[in-house]
């Protein structure tokens, strides 16, 4: 992969239910890029019978947790598909410092680098009102909220007309969980972008409009980077 100005590489960091998906969908809109949810590559991964996916199913299948190594080895399989030529978004990684370096590394290998990451700042008890309101439709993985962002006929996907569902992890219980291994593990990988001067804090506390028109006015330019990385929080400012 070639090194290009006009490429748009975004890491959004935040908790569960803060946010990321929507705005990821608003990013991949506008922009052209690729949405690479972990998660989901990693079950395609599995679906697909790819050799990482069969490495992959042989760690989960013994109990295991996924390499870094894996991870990151669908990372760089997904960056260079046809989607991802205008750049990507990646959501649900790094999680941890050790895997930030490790996408560094073959980022590095690619002539490319991580342009700017978003932290999703919000506080848990929201977060637990939201994800308990959040719906889903499954074949496509849009996510609505009854209170937030609702769909336009309740229970319904405004793109199908098929029926939501609220997983079964939507549950305070499971969250404190999600939100104690966040708070441990992914935190501090907020400190490693902001030591490389590429961090921009958005108030996801905020609409969803609102925390998009931060968003672009940090990504409109080189210049809007630095001037919004100055400024701290940015999610207020829109």
């Amino acid at each position: 992969m070639s090194e290009s100005r006009d490429k748009l590489r975004v890491v959004f960091i935040g908790p569960p239910g803060a946010g990321k998906g929507t705005q990821a969908a608003f990013l991949k809109k506008d922009h052209c890029v690729c949405h690479l949810a972990t998660g989901d590559m990693l079950r395609d991964a599995i679906r697909s019978g790819s050799p990482i996916g069969k490495a992959a199913k042989e760690v989960m299948d013994k109990g295991g947790l996924v390499s870094d190594e894996i991870m990151v080895g669908l990372i760089q399989d997904a960056i260079k598909t046809p989607d991802c030529k205008d750049g990507f978004i990646l959501d649900g990684f790094p999680r941890t410092i050790q895997q930030a370096e490790k996408l560094d590394q073959m980022l590095d290998a690619e002539k490319a680098k991580i342009d700017r990451a978003f932290e999703f700042a919000i506080d848990d008890n929201l977060l637990v009102r939201r994800i308990s309101g959040r719906r889903v439709h499954p074949a496509s993985g849009r996510t609505y909220h009854v209170d937030f962002f609702p769909p336009k006929v309740a229970d319904k996907d405004d793109v199908t007309g098929e029926a939501l569902i609220q997983r079964s992890d939507d549950n305070e219980e499971t969250l404190r969980k999600r939100l104690g291994a966040f708070h441990q593990y992914t935190t501090p990988v907020i400190g490693f972008y902001k030591a490389k001067g590429i961090l921009s804090t958005l108030d996801a506390s905020a609409s969803g409009s609102t925390v998009y028109n931060a968003i672009k006015q940090v990504i409109a330019g080189r210049s809007g980077l630095r001037a919004a990385n100055s400024t701290g929080t940015t999610g207020s400012q829109a």
